[in-house]
């Protein structure tokens, strides 16, 4: 047989296994699926915008598949059925996709049966943040559209959630504002505050763009809005300086950008960890520490609001009360839930001086430490403590009064009190547990007292 024999008669082979293949039926040709990604911009080319919709589902949570026309939609594997979540970016400065989006993607498919559609904006958001900003409104108008295609599908708007990102989190609300307020629920991460913080109502995020609208902020003073913008607005640690975040310039794009992304890691690790990161209504952050925000009936009936996909965040009064402001604490690091504890400390007499006592929970090899200060002529003081394990886990706790400044010579104040505990929401003064003695405490001297809470 010559040597180029098979060489020759390869296509005669070929032609003749597709026609057997195609003619049997038995093994019908399998469609070669590519997997859609989001673009990438640079400065010369970005602002115009050039919209992709990649649609994730729970039956292929990790390949995207381009959906823009009613018929892409039909073929895709599209739920009519299930829930609809939209995830919308921000200002993408180096015009790149976002590091974070293939993650929280991933964590809404396994906390959730739902269609997952990511919306890339990359081309609109990138360049000047300006540019960007100029986008929002003609963003909002190609969501909707893309969004009636869905609804003439049989989608109900009260099946779809908005999750919005920074400058994302105003499209939402734009978005919202286009069908009248009648989308299910908008979650507004870090609200972008340049340009929005004195916009009107219609221009950007707030309560009437949904039928349930909260926001989480972390960055107030920098890059988030600081004004309440929905329904429920968590100022988490204050809503600035989380912990974690590096304080100094010299750490170079973390310092710029982690306050403001950590709203994104929190509702990442709320949909992947069950300990709730649950706040708490207060009129400011001030007050919430000190102790004078213990639980959530005024507004909220007792139901305090949590972080996740809970529906309406665990609030079950009706109607909704608008832009209340709650405050909660968190950890440094994933998965950032903690458990917050009143403290308090009742002296047996009144000082003339304001009293500081440093109080330790200790639970096996981990601490946590807040500081109690009690009013000059006043008997009691309170503060709110965060502690990663529950306040039944702890086995010990330390107090110490805080000397005075006595340069000349060491303070010998001696003052008793009594010591109490009580994990929050404190509904009932009676839940407080109290160290069974008074505590007697010398100048700048560790006193230790072991704690045995039941646990619930």
């Amino acid at each position: 047989m010559p040597p180029d024999f098979w060489e020759r008669n390869l296509w005669c082979w070929v032609l003749l296994l597709g026609f057997t293949i195609g003619s049997s039926g038995d093994v019908p040709p399998i469609p070669q699926t590519k997997c859609a990604d989001f673009q990438n911009a640079n400065l010369l080319r970005g602002t115009n915008l050039k919209v992709q919709f990649i649609l994730f589902t729970p039956s292929d949570p990790s390949c995207g598949q381009l959906v823009e026309e009613s018929s892409d939609i039909q073929n895709s594997g599209f739920n009519t059925t299930l829930g609809t979540k939209l995830v919308i970016h921000g200002f993408r400065a180096l015009g790149t996709k976002p590091s974070w989006i293939d993650k929280l993607i991933g964590a809404l498919l396994r906390a959730t049966d739902a269609n997952v559609i990511a919306v890339d904006w990359v081309y609109g958001s990138t360049a000047a943040y300006f540019s960007a900003v100029e986008n929002v409104v003609k963003l909002g108008l190609e969501i909707s559209s893309f969004l009636n295609k869905l609804l003439e599908l049989g989608v109900s708007e009260s099946s779809i959630h908005i999750i919005g990102v920074s400058l994302g989190a105003h499209v939402g609300g734009m978005v919202g504002h286009f069908h009248k307020g009648q989308l299910g629920r908008i979650t507004g991460l870090d609200p972008a505050g340049p340009e929005y913080t004195r916009a009107s109502l219609e221009e950007r995020l707030d309560a009437r763009d949904a039928l349930f609208v909260e926001a989480i902020h972390t960055d107030t003073d920098n890059w988030g809005i600081r004004i309440p913008v929905g329904h429920v607005d968590y100022f988490v640690n204050g809503g600035q300086d989380q912990p974690g975040c590096p304080a100094f310039i010299h750490a170079g794009y973390n310092y710029v950008i982690c306050d403001h992304m950590r709203a994104v890691h929190l509702y990442i690790s709320a949909l992947e960890n069950s300990c709730p990161l649950m706040a708490f209504p207060c009129d400011n952050y001030k007050a919430f520490l000190a102790g004078h925000c213990l639980d959530c009936f005024n507004p909220f009936q007792l139901s305090c609001p949590r972080i996740g996909l809970v529906e309406r965040g665990g609030v079950q009064i009706e109607p909704l009360p608008k832009e209340v402001r709650v405050y909660l604490l968190t950890a440094s690091r994933a998965p950032y839930c903690v458990h917050h504890s009143l403290v308090e400390f009742h002296l047996q007499e009144k000082r003339l001086k304001d009293t500081s006592i440093k109080v330790t929970f200790l639970s096996g090899n981990v601490s946590s430490l807040v500081k109690i200060t009690i009013p000059r002529q006043q008997l009691q003081g309170r503060a709110v403590m965060a502690h990663t394990s529950p306040l039944c886990q702890t086995n010990q706790v330390k107090l110490k009064f805080k000397a005075s400044n006595r340069v000349w010579k060491k303070d010998q104040t001696v003052l008793a009190g009594r010591f109490c505990t009580a994990p929050l929401p404190v509904n009932d003064n009676k839940k407080m547990i109290c160290l069974p003695e008074p505590v007697k405490l010398q100048a700048d001297v560790t006193v230790s007292h072991d704690v045995n809470i039941t646990c619930v």
